[in-house]
């Protein structure tokens, strides 16, 4: 039985305003992908015409999730978001399983990846951080040595500060993100700007628009062409994704029925904006054949640097820690409250749902922190974008179909905004998503098999943490 009170968001104070919300939703979705995913994306497709088309198609199809879960949010505006509408349109077992999964996969895998990217550009700084350094050796694979790099010892440093600065309260949290929100938009912008006025490219670089061929480079996909679009899909999808993060903390935005929706529609226009254009500044520098061997692929860093040398590099890197920096910290505050709503119905450590004398989720704040630093320790950034983006959609498709059980369902409800375009609206993101879920299979079975089996874990864990009033402490 579904619970009658909104119990996880009666302790919670309203203290976001609308530039709050927006910020973090912008502040989550605008990490470390748009820097980094361009030159993943290149291994594995070679028409310029494509690489420019999945940016705009993982827009739009964020765009028709977005009006989806605007409805949503404005109708619950309260603790946990995609959890709540997902527990309220189909019961507490598929809510269970997205809040588990996000624990498990979701919000700790994108955590973890972003902070495995912010290190990655520390290595501009600083030569002895990345992934191929390590500080301990645990053995020799057949891959060559196995340990602990400095770019994971770094990404935990960074899980660790962000997680501790949140348990200071949300307004703390909101002012680290309005923060850093603006600094990434001024230096993504700044380097759009650089790109057109110097105009150092070439418009040769977006021709051919279509080919089936797969590159032979190291990292590309080694199956057929669906397989590796469906990969190349997932790493601009993994850019896109994020934007659900306001509506974690909807119990903490004031005036929910207006400022949730304007900021979960207006910031993904704002952010596809960005990311298309982006994309086609860095493809005017580099054909994707040179985009693919770009070093530790931060592509990003190498466009700056073609641009104004040495200086600009660093300059780049700079915005991208910031950018990075402010991302882990959008994603860790949101996230908790998942946990915490789900502490509240029972269906998870009771601790989680305890708040700090700051009126923080602490605990629920220190185990996302926790099981973010496994995960960073777990495998690589390329490994970590795919496993959590093949969740993510799946949840995401069926975070959608909530608007239209619960319009069958509960058709009298209060909606103070409605799907635009709906039903064609929810049901074309549905389709697009399971589409991009099946793709992503056929080209890494392995990660996608990984992420499933996460998923499914939550089945026992349901009935282990939910078995009661008297469940987990």
């Amino acid at each position: 039985m579904l619970p009658t009170t909104d119990m996880s968001s009666s302790q919670l104070e309203r203290k976001l305003g609308a530039v709050d919300a927006a910020a973090l939703l912008v502040g989550s979705m605008i990490g470390s992908g748009i820097f980094i995913a361009p030159s993943l994306m290149a291994k594995n497709i070679t028409a310029p015409g494509l690489y420019l088309g999945l940016w705009l198609l993982a827009g739009l199809f964020t765009l028709l999730g977005a009006f989806s879960y605007a409805e949503l949010a404005a109708m619950m505006p309260e603790a946990g978001g995609q959890y709540v509408y997902l527990r309220r349109a189909f019961g507490p077992l598929p809510g269970f399983l997205y809040g588990w999964t996000l624990f498990l996969v979701i919000q700790s895998g994108f955590i973890a990846a972003v902070a495995i990217a912010f290190a990655k550009y520390l290595g501009i700084f600083l030569p002895w951080v990345g992934e191929e350094r390590l500080w301990l050796t645990l053995y020799h694979g057949s891959h060559g040595p196995v340990g602990v790099s400095s770019a994971q010892g770094v990404a935990l440093l960074v899980i660790a500060v962000l997680t501790y600065i949140n348990t200071r309260g949300v307004v703390a949290g909101a002012a680290v993100q309005n923060l850093f929100t603006g600094l990434k938009l001024l230096g993504l912008w700044g380097l759009l700007a650089l790109i057109i006025i110097l105009g150092k490219g070439s418009t040769a670089n977006y021709l051919p628009l279509w080919s089936t061929t797969v590159p032979q480079v190291p990292g590309a996909v080694q199956a057929g062409f669906l397989a590796a679009l469906g990969v190349a899909a997932s790493k601009a999808l993994f850019c896109y994704d994020a934007w659900n993060t306001v509506t974690f903390a909807a119990a903490e935005v004031r005036d929910p029925s207006r400022n949730l929706p304007k900021a979960i529609i207006g910031g993904t226009l704002v952010t596809t904006l960005t990311y298309v254009v982006a994309a086609a500044g860095y493809l005017y520098l580099f054909p994707l054949d040179q985009m693919a061997r770009v070093p530790e692929n931060r592509i990003a860093a190498e466009a700056a640097r073609s641009l104004l040398g040495t200086l600009g590099g660093q300059l780049i890197a700079a915005a991208i820690l910031v950018s990075t920096f402010g991302c882990i910290n959008g994603m860790i505050l949101g996230g908790a409250r998942v946990l915490y709503a789900m502490a509240e119905d029972r269906l998870f450590f009771r601790a989680a749902g305890r708040l700090n004398r700051n009126k923080a989720p602490g605990w629920a704040l220190v185990m996302l922190g926790l099981w973010s630093a496994v995960l960073t320790m777990s495998g690589k950034y390329d490994d970590l974008l795919t496993y959590t983006t093949f969740a993510s959609l799946l949840f995401n498709a069926a975070t959608a179909a909530c608007v239209i059980k619960l319009r069958r369902q509960l058709p009298q409800a209060a909606r103070p905004y409605r799907t635009l375009g709906y039903p064609a609206s929810s049901i074309a993101f549905i389709a697009v998503a399971l589409c991009f879920v099946v793709y992503i299979v056929q080209g890494d079975p392995r990660s996608s098999l990984y992420g499933l089996g996460l998923v499914l874990l939550g089945v026992p864990a349901y009935f282990f943490l939910g078995r009661g009033k008297d469940a987990a402490v």
